[in-house]
This record gives C-alpha cells, sequence and structure tokens, in this order.
C-alpha cells in the first residue's frame, strides 16, 4: 500500500499484520483521487474519515495539500497503527480517534467538513444509512464519498451526485446541504 500522489508519492504506508479489514485498493484510490482532485482545493480543506482503516485515505489528502483530516476508526490496533502513519510521514495536523461512526454521526451535527470519506465494512447492516448521516455534516459544497459493494444502488438518495466504479468497488458521491 503507497500513497499515489503528493508530496509523499510512492511512499509505502505502515500496516500492522494483524490488520484486519479490507483496505481500498491502490488503483481505487488513485481513480478516487483523480475525480477529487479537479473538484477540491486541497490548501485548507477539512476533511473526515470514516472507518479509516489504515488511515491511507487521510494521509493520501495530507499529502497533497495543507488539510486537517480527522480520522474515526474502532479498532484501537489500527488507530495505534494510523498514530504510527502520522508520525513517520511528519502529520501533525491530522487526528485520530478510537470511535464507533455511527454514534459518532449520531451526535448533533453541524456542518464542519469539505470533504468525507467513509469506508465500511461491506457487511455493515447500516451501511445503507450513512449518507442520511453523514451529509449533515458537510459544509455548503462539500463532498461525501462512501465506498461500497456494487449491491447497493444510491441514485434515488436526494443528495447523490454520481457513481464511479474501479473493479470492485464502488464511490457514490454525495453533495453537501443546500443553503435556505
Amino acid at each position: 500500500m503507497r500513497v499515489i500522489s503528493g508530496q509523499w508519492k510512492g511512499r509505502a504506508l505502515l500496516v500492522s499484520p494483524k490488520f484486519n479489514g479490507r483496505p481500498t485498493t491502490d488503483f481505487a484510490r488513485e481513480g478516487l483521487f483523480n475525480v477529487l482532485q479537479n473538484q477540491l482545493d486541497w490548501d485548507g480543506l477539512n476533511v473526515l474519515e470514516l472507518f479509516a482503516g489504515t488511515g491511507a485515505f487521510g494521509i493520501e489528502c495530507a499529502s497533497r495539500g495543507d488539510v486537517k483530516v480527522t480520522a474515526l476508526e474502532l479498532s484501537r490496533l489500527h488507530v495505534d497503527w494510523i498514530k504510527k502513519n502520522y508520525e513517520h510521514f511528519g502529520i501533525k495536523t491530522n487526528s485520530v480517534f478510537v470511535q464507533d461512526v455511527l454514534k459518532y454521526l449520531g451526535n448533533n451535527s453541524q456542518p464542519t467538513y469539505d470533504l468525507i470519506f467513509a469506508d465500511p465494512p461491506f457487511d455493515l447492516t447500516q451501511l445503507s444509512d450513512l449518507p442520511e448521516a453523514a451529509i449533515p455534516w458537510l459544509n455548503q459544497n462539500g463532498i461525501f464519498v462512501l465506498e461500497h459493494p456494487k449491491s447497493y444502488n444510491f441514485e434515488l438518495h436526494p443528495g447523490f451526485v454520481k457513481e464511479k466504479k474501479y473493479a470492485n468497488v464502488h464511490f457514490s458521491f454525495f453533495k453537501g446541504p443546500e443553503l435556505s
């Protein structure tokens, strides 16, 4: 697993030999960031990484600009390794917390993030509820990206923008709330 672009392009991420998860492939992450590159100004971006796993998404964001990432992950082992990666790359602006994502999103939200990325376990029973839970946390013009298996279709969701497929990986993109 490596950083795709930016100041740390090509550098390997540290991953625990006991890692228990399904990290996004380099191929899919590269495709995702090619789409995001044309939609975002990385400097000053406030990012939330849900179900952070290895922390690769947040590290990829930090490699591209002056970005503040908050990562949430339930596994303490994974959080410890994400922190090791932040130290390995010299990242000081990112934060990682042992946190149940669904409980966090269930708290009173206020628009805070420009970009939210979720890579939940594909067998998560509440996976289809994630757009509804995450979108209120977006700033105006914010983007929520959900990685999911092909068995899910979000085209009828009111915030849905598009879906991109990279082999067996599907990303659905959602827009932030409109100002009234």
